[in-house]
């Protein structure tokens, strides 16, 4: 899960980037010789694509049943080795960094909200406001 507030940017994006088919949602992943089908939930019912590979497809909650750690595997997953592998022994090329972070800041303070008596009130606050 992407931290993209679950609006489902991550996939998409990187498809694009590497000029990749992509499939979003999908509910059920097929292979095929040379491709993949992706069935995915569209507001209709289902939709079923056929993607040429390489392909990037993003999950659905159905496509899979989670399996949950039970606590002693979680901490014997704590005691084992953590391997880090450079790039370059993973034939990922080494390059520039295509952005550059110019500055981080936090966002204003917002200001307290505010009660009001009736809808009038609250129409003519906007209006003071400029807000309608």
């Amino acid at each position: 899960q992407a931290i993209d507030d679950d609006c489902n940017q991550t996939g998409q994006l990187l498809a694009a980037m590497l000029d990749w088919p992509q499939g979003t949602f999908a509910s059920r992943v097929q292979l095929e010789s040379g491709g993949v089908l992706v069935e995915r939930e569209v507001d209709g019912g289902l939709e079923t694509l056929r993607l040429r590979l390489p392909a990037v497809l993003t999950a659905d909650l159905r496509l899979n049943e989670p399996r949950y750690a039970t606590l002693p595997n979680i901490m014997k997953a704590k005691k084992k080795p953590l391997e880090v592998l450079p790039a370059a022994d993973l034939g990922v090329p080494a390059g520039p960094p295509r952005l550059k972070v110019l500055q981080v800041q936090e966002p204003p303070p917002r200001a307290g909200g505010e009660k009001v008596e009736s809808v009038e009130s609250l129409l003519g606050k906007l209006r003071h406001a400029g807000r309608i």
